[in-house]
């Protein structure tokens, strides 16, 4: 698990201490004062499932920034149930891909790849249909009405991070909101933020772009 942990921190730029650039207005992920539980929480996170359950396939360009300044970019995939890619731009060294039952993390710097069940791993809250936002969800006040945050972490797996999905209400995204952002907070309350852009819907996905080159004996990812 400690493999797991350092790689899945390395790819998603959580090495460096400290919380990331925000990838969208401070206004939409810092939370709002807080304020007595409304009503419409329930009504929000089933909201919040309908629409991550809605999507298909998605394509979308990713930015993560640390308090460097350093910027990775690529393109995200995904295919539901299960299925996502993230194809890092060709300076980094690395693929993340889940073929709907394992997600993989392929590092070719040091010849390394780490596999584990779509469930039991850091994205199981975006990836695995089975991992209810309303049971293991809460939604996070913003200053935004057009936003809905919904913070999701596993009790059972406290050394798994917290994942804060942000969602922005657009008419032609699936279930009227579009997922803009996610913010992982580690137990060492590191944070990693990533946003999404340009997105596009409902095109053919192949199995193939779930698929990897086994790093071990090679030190290059493939193009």
């Amino acid at each position: 698990m400690n493999n797991f942990k350092s790689i899945f921190a390395k790819a998603m730029g959580a090495a460096s201490a400290g919380a990331l650039a925000v990838c969208v207005p401070a206004a939409v992920l810092a939370p709002a004062a807080p304020a007595a539980a409304q009503s419409g929480t329930s009504a929000s996170l089933a909201r919040a499932e309908r629409a991550l359950r809605a999507i298909t396939t998605m394509k979308a360009d990713f930015t993560q920034t640390d308090r460097s300044g350093q910027t990775l970019t690529g393109e995200l995939t995904i295919r539901m149930p299960g299925h996502i890619r993230f194809e890092y731009s060709d300076d980094v060294n690395m693929l993340i891909v889940s073929d709907g039952r394992q997600l993989a993390i392929a590092d070719y710097d040091v010849q390394q790849l780490e596999r584990y069940p779509v469930s039991d791993s850091p994205l199981g809250a975006l990836l695995d249909p089975d991992h209810d936002l309303e049971q293991y969800g809460r939604v996070v006040s913003t200053n935004s009405p057009r936003v809905v945050s919904v913070a999701v972490s596993d009790p059972d797996k406290p050394e798994f991070p917290e994942l804060t999905l942000v969602f922005v209400e657009k008419a032609g995204a699936p279930g009227g909101l579009e997922l803009s952002a996610w913010v992982a907070l580690d137990s060492q309350n590191v944070r990693t933020t990533v946003r999404l852009s340009n997105h596009r819907y409902g095109m053919s996905v192949p199995d193939s772009a779930f698929r990897y080159r086994d790093p071990r004996g090679t030190s290059r990812r493939p193009r």
